[in-house]
């Protein structure tokens, strides 16, 4: 690892603890105007998840900066007019089609793969793309079926070959629909200004590396090049030339940088109180939340049920710049029901009451049921204020 150059700031926790709000969208009046699509621009990658337990994450996303959005227009104003593409950043995510280009070294890579899990047959992956051209977007149901008939991963030929086609950037994904990708020829879908490779590797990763540290706000060498899956080494190689400045941040163990703008004014305004998605970008990096927030969260969906402490679905609970612990939520007809609550003090009973019924008026719930609170004498506060 490269040594850190000298910092040109110091940021006390709290500074930096503010910055990553406002970076991320949680500090400050929030663009209504901009709404789903300025999310996803301002964000630069929207994480993808098949569970759905309020609403699926991607629906999440914009609700918890923006408030309750429109639920039916949160898919159009991700895809429509050619304005995102699905790809492999800091997971499966959404992408501004602007970025399309930096994702070049990412391409070129899976091209020069020697290997894959799947065989394809001579003359499968012709085929998809002539399909394509031919009849224009399709899921890989309607190529001819994505499985052979056994457990999940046993993908049909067609279904390898359109995902490799993904992968090498002759495909793009335009769109979900009923949580099918629906693949395009990148030669019809990204438009023709951005339709290239001409970016160098460094290019790409640099580009990169700058949108991750403005999403962020401040972030050390691991969090920013986790924000689309970089290695450690490839953050070292461009950082340098990123326009990222290395700052000093108190209680931090390790250099950080940030972006000069996020620097330049001191971050002011009304903070958000809202559920987030366990895969929203302000916490989806575990020791990152762990650092800000001093609070410590994981994901119990693929975890046995018996051996789960917060829940499937545990959602932080936001409010005045702190996470105030979690709640599990679940949809029974036309309740909203806290499977289980876990709450810090008292003064996160109103928040998280208030949290509760915005997301539950925005899934369509017009009750909210509260079967277990981790401390049994704030269940009956919370309920009243429930009420």
């Amino acid at each position: 690892m490269n040594t850190a150059p000298p910092a040109v700031a110091e940021l006390s926790a709290d500074e930096a603890r503010r910055i990553a709000l406002r970076a991320q969208g949680f500090l400050g009046a929030p663009d209504r105007r901009g709404g789903v699509r300025g999310v996803l621009r301002h964000l630069g990658a929207v994480q993808l998840d098949t569970i759905s337990v309020l609403a699926r994450s991607h629906e999440l996303i914009p609700y918890a900066r923006l408030g309750a959005v429109g639920r039916r227009s949160v898919e159009s104003a991700y895809w429509a007019e050619g304005r995102a593409f699905e790809y492999w950043s800091h997971a499966a995510c959404i992408l501004p089609v602007e970025e399309w280009p930096h994702f070049a070294f990412r391409r070129r890579a899976y091209r020069a793969r020697p290997q894959w899990y799947h065989d394809l047959p001579d003359g499968a992956y012709e085929r998809v793309l002539g399909r394509l051209r031919a009849e224009g977007p399709l899921t890989a149901t309607e190529l001819g079926g994505a499985k052979n008939g056994g457990v999940w991963w046993d993908w049909s030929e067609t279904k390898v070959a359109v995902e490799r086609a993904l992968m090498y950037g002759e495909v793009v994904c335009t769109e979900r629909r009923g949580w099918k990708r629906v693949y395009d020829l990148a030669e019809r879908a990204i438009p023709d200004a951005l339709l290239h490779d001409d970016l160098d590797d460094l290019e790409c990763l640099r580009r990169l590396v700058r949108l991750a540290g403005q999403a962020l706000g401040v972030g050390t060498r691991a969090d920013i090049a986790d924000y689309h899956r970089l290695r450690g080494e490839q953050f070292d190689t461009v950082v340098e030339g990123s326009g990222l400045v290395p700052v000093r941040v108190e209680g931090w163990e390790k250099p950080a940088w940030a972006d000069p703008a996020a620097l330049g004014t001191e971050p002011r305004g009304r903070h958000r109180t809202t559920l987030l998605s366990p895969f929203d970008s302000l916490v989806w990096e575990r020791a990152r939340t762990e650092r800000i927030f001093g609070f410590s969260h994981r994901l119990e969906a693929y975890v046995p049920k018996p051996k789960r402490v917060h829940g499937y679905f545990a959602m932080p609970l936001l409010s005045g710049g702190r996470l105030l612990r979690r709640v599990d939520p679940a949809r029974e007809g036309t309740a909203l029901v806290a499977r289980q609550v876990s709450l810090e003090t008292p003064r996160a009973v109103r928040p998280m009451a208030r949290a509760l019924l915005e997301a539950a008026q925005w899934v369509g719930c017009d009750t909210v049921r509260v079967e277990r609170v981790d401390r049994p004498e704030l269940a009956a506060p919370l309920i009243a204020a429930l009420g």
